[in-house]
């Protein structure tokens, strides 16, 4: 039997415009009446009917969440956050692939269908702040540093940073022929430029030349990509005794290709990635890494898409960047 606000009103001796009251939040409830109405609330099991609720504000209490691809784990974990972040707000996630595809980011921050989802947060690949500007969709947040000054609030990381700050890891190490794999030369590759920003000022900072020949590009970031990076490195006869991989599963990748080569980690070449992504913890050795905080992004990205569908959505938009650390592990001595 499912239990009513009127039921859990006679159980503890108060209106139901009380018991409303405690169920949203409102503070100006005397704390003996709340704790009488959150007792009655535990003794009959009572679950808000969110769909109603959702209702009368005009809401569907579904919002979207568009990624590139979710076989990258990085998106998985990160969604996993989202939608724990989401049902705190008593949302549902939707989660949808857009292959960084133009054409389907602009179908999902359109709306993805009229009425469907309350609002978007997106990790756009494709899509431009004039893109984004010239669409009348549905509210949204940005992830990533695809897009600068756009229309809307974004949750980015110190990308050049920390890559400054993993690969001088690998200097102070006494590493000198530091590679570097995941370059990107394409529009989309904004992480990817950030990325080598940082190597490059690490490098810069210390002393040493910047060489092109130890610098793959990758027209993907999965494992595949960063074996046969690393297999290309290994043959242009600068053989490199560090290499920083632009996101974990390139790293991994990565350590495939050198044990084939018969070839240790640390001892011959230390490796490391970026985004602490699980697998990173159990490869053999253990991956040393940047962990962004993944948890905090989901959850600044939820409390900006809540505030902008409560608040004002003139308002101008904002860029909050979330921590990160380093993640020291086997793959550098450590």
């Amino acid at each position: 039997m499912r239990h009513r606000l009127k039921d859990v009103a006679e159980r503890a001796g108060v209106s139901v415009k009380t018991v409303s009251n405690v169920v949203n939040g409102y503070l100006h409830v005397r704390p003996d009446t709340r704790a009488r109405v959150e007792e009655a609330i535990a003794e009959l099991n009572y679950r808000p009917n969110l769909s109603a609720r959702h209702l009368r504000k005009g809401r569907t209490g579904v919002i979207a969440l568009a990624v590139p691809e979710l076989d990258i784990p990085y998106f998985a974990e990160l969604a996993r956050h989202i939608v724990t972040a989401a049902a705190e707000y008593g949302w549902t996630v939707l989660i949808d692939q857009t292959g960084g595809r133009r054409e389907q980011e602009r179908v999902v921050a359109s709306g993805i269908t009229d009425h469907l989802v309350d609002g978007l947060i997106l990790s756009p690949l494709a899509l431009t702040a004039e893109d984004l500007a010239s669409l009348d969709g549905t509210p949204m947040v940005l992830l990533g540093e695809r897009v600068e000054h756009g229309p809307a609030d974004r949750v980015v990381i110190d990308n050049v940073t920390a890559a400054r700050e993993i690969t001088d890891h690998l200097i102070r190490l006494g590493r000198r022929r530091i590679a570097a794999i995941g370059a990107q030369r394409t529009d989309e590759g904004a992480s990817a430029r950030l990325r080598l920003a940082g190597y490059t000022e690490a490098l810069r900072a210390a002393g040493l030349a910047y060489d092109e020949a130890l610098v793959a590009s990758a027209p993907a970031w999965h494992r595949a990509d960063g074996a046969a990076a690393m297999r290309g490195l290994l043959t242009t006869g600068v053989r490199p005794d560090a290499v920083f991989c632009f996101n974990d599963t390139l790293a991994l990748g990565a350590l495939r290709a050198l044990h084939e080569a018969g070839l240790r980690v640390p001892e011959d070449v230390a490796v490391v990635g970026f985004d602490d992504i699980e697998d990173g913890r159990f490869s053999v050795p253990t991956l040393s890494t940047v962990a962004p905080d993944k948890e905090q992004i989901a959850r600044l990205a939820v409390e900006l898409l809540a505030n902008h569908l409560d608040g004002d959505r003139a308002a101008p938009a904002r860029a909050l960047k979330a921590p990160y650390r380093l993640e020291l592990r086997e793959s550098t001595g450590l």
